[in-house]
């Protein structure tokens, strides 16, 4: 085995403890919505959402090995700064969110819209985050197979996840990003 390919694993193994942090703060969050009267929402599509980001970086990994990736070099340094600003993405608007952040679409009925952090900017950047994520997690190692199954899946996931959660945030949601409202008041999005 490689160097790259040892450090590739190292990488892989560090975002599934990521991951796992994540489904940590989640579960937090959502016990303690849903005992102050928040309401789950889409619960259909969600094991599909669960299965690919177990599955993708393992897929990941088997192009890789199976297929005797070589690390590609510039792409590959380019992929893993793209992972690591994707992962600064990501935790922005988790904290942005605030309690109000889970993998779910729990959301309290009175929450005002988040409308601060990387939301000033974008609608959906936890979304960005993992759009990024997904092509560049293969990429870093070469497994561009990996990269784009998983980016047409995760996008298939996206154009349905999305909308579901915009109605379910309401009318005050599209009034907010309609008008480009720029607060810090929290509320899931």
């Amino acid at each position: 085995m490689t160097t790259s390919v040892l450090l590739y694993l190292i990488l892989i193994l560090g975002l599934y403890a990521e991951r796992l942090v994540e489904l940590v703060v989640s579960q937090r969050n959502i016990r303690r919505l849903l005992a102050n009267g928040a309401r789950e929402y889409g619960r259909g599509h969600f094991p599909a959402m669960a299965l690919f980001h177990t599955l993708f970086p393992a897929a990941a990994v088997v192009e890789v090995l199976v297929l005797d990736r070589p690390f590609p070099g510039i792409l590959g340094y380019v992929s893993l700064v793209t992972v690591f600003l994707a992962q600064g993405l990501r935790w922005w608007a988790v904290r942005s969110l605030g309690a109000a952040w889970s993998v779910r679409v729990v959301v309290q009925p009175d929450a005002k819209p988040v409308t601060g952090g990387p939301y000033r900017l974008l609608k959906h950047p936890n979304y960005l985050a993992v759009v990024l994520e997904v092509a560049a997690v293969p990429l870093v190692h070469g497994a561009w197979v990996t990269a784009i199954a998983a980016t047409v899946v995760n996008l298939g996931l996206l154009w349905v996840r999305i909308p579901l959660e915009e109605r379910a945030m309401g009318p005050g949601y599209a009034a907010a990003f309609a008008r480009g409202e720029a607060s810090s008041e929290k509320g899931r999005s």
